[in-house]
């Protein structure tokens, strides 16, 4: 048996539900995206990414010194063994490394 075609009216009746059943829809998606968006937020705040490797080495005329060892001898030189805060300055050029613990120590030692 062949269909029978709709007419316009029937056409636009049924468009009008497919609308009216669209923003039920529409108001449901976002409570389940919302729900989404919090469990995830979780899991990283308890998992720490691993620390970032750094390493510098300072090379002229044909020597080389890591700037880690830099750092330890200077507070050898100082006799500290724990700092808050080490800042090492480099003068390949005059063969010197100045240095600043902790806001109050300071000196010099030659580099090579």
């Amino acid at each position: 048996m062949p269909r029978a075609k709709k007419t316009a009216a029937e056409t636009a009746e049924v468009k009008e539900t497919v609308v009216a059943a669209a923003p039920a829809e529409e108001k449901k998606a976002p409570a389940k995206k919302a729900a989404a968006k919090k469990a995830p937020a979780k899991k990283p705040a308890a998992k720490k990414a691993t620390a970032e490797e750094r390493k510098v080495v300072i090379q002229y005329n044909g020597a080389e010194v890591a700037g880690t060892d830099l750092v330890d001898k200077a507070k050898a030189v100082a006799g500290v063994k724990s700092a808050k805060s080490v800042v090492v300055y480099v003068r390949p050029e005059i063969n010197k490394v100045y240095y600043v613990i902790d806001d109050n120590t300071f000196g010099n030692f030659d580099l090579f």
